[in-house]
């Protein structure tokens, strides 16, 4: 048991490391353009607080896709004791991506009452792969076909969103408890770890592009407001609070 404890940190460290290296190797410390998909410009505060709440994010997803393309390799390779421990790595960073991502919409949906929005993107149904995110943004698109103002569209868009990861979270966990029940894992189960994975990073990038739309429509007092408030709720997001109330 301490040997198997060993083998999981000593890989979760190098997880992380391969994370930051990520991070370099994709230059996620060099400030980002203001245009974006000709979103409107953003001052240098809303792009701060976006650049680092991407930043964020765009790490936690990359360990999640490195634990399970080790675990891919692993399986591939004969090796399937190992290749569940990566699993079980994977499933740690999922629970801190899907965490980070539900706070991120909650904090912006408290913030609605007191921002101008335009209507969101459209999510298209077939960029997904699981059957379940499929037919729920379906859904969801036949929803929208009903709601005209442009604030309770966006409204319906975070809801859609949160719902969605809560939703995907929830299968991936069944999932996962499933399989651990299981001596024998089957091919069917690592193809639906596949679809899972790539809908949660589809999901997380809807998430960003719905914050990128949403920082613009908040006055200077407002904005400082939702970046200490973001700064609270996300454990490594210490540096927000300097962001906005250096301004």
């Amino acid at each position: 048991m301490h040997g198997n404890m060993s083998w999981i940190w000593a890989e979760g460290g190098i997880l992380v490391v391969v994370g930051v290296l990520l991070r370099h190797a994709l230059r996620m410390n060099r400030p980002r353009l203001k245009t974006y998909n000709g979103l409107t410009l953003l001052s240098r505060t809303q792009a701060e607080i976006y650049d680092h709440v991407v930043r964020d994010l765009e790490i936690e997803t990359a360990i999640l896709g490195v634990a399970l393309n080790e675990a891919f390799e692993a399986r591939d390779a004969g090796n399937s004791e190992n290749a569940w421990k990566l699993v079980e790595l994977a499933a740690s960073a999922w629970n801190r991506l899907s965490a980070r991502t539900v706070t991120l919409l909650g904090q912006i949906s408290t913030y609605m009452p007191v921002a101008r929005l335009d209507s969101p993107r459209r999510m298209l149904p077939e960029r997904f792969k699981s059957k379940s995110m499929v037919d729920y943004v379906r859904l969801h698109e036949t929803l929208n076909q009903f709601v005209f103002h442009s604030k309770l569209r966006f409204q319906l868009h975070l809801r859609v969103l949160r719902r969605a990861v809560e939703t995907l979270t929830a299968e991936f966990c069944d999932l996962h408890r499933m399989a651990e029940r299981s001596e024998v894992r089957p091919l069917e189960l690592w193809g639906r770890l596949d679809f899972y994975f790539h809908d949660l990073d589809l999901l997380t990038k809807e998430t960003l592009l719905a914050l990128r739309a949403f920082v613009p429509g908040l006055s200077a007092k407002e904005l400082t407001n939702f970046g200490a408030d973001l700064q609270a709720r996300s454990p490594r997001s210490s540096s927000l609070h300097e962001m906005t109330s250096n301004k």
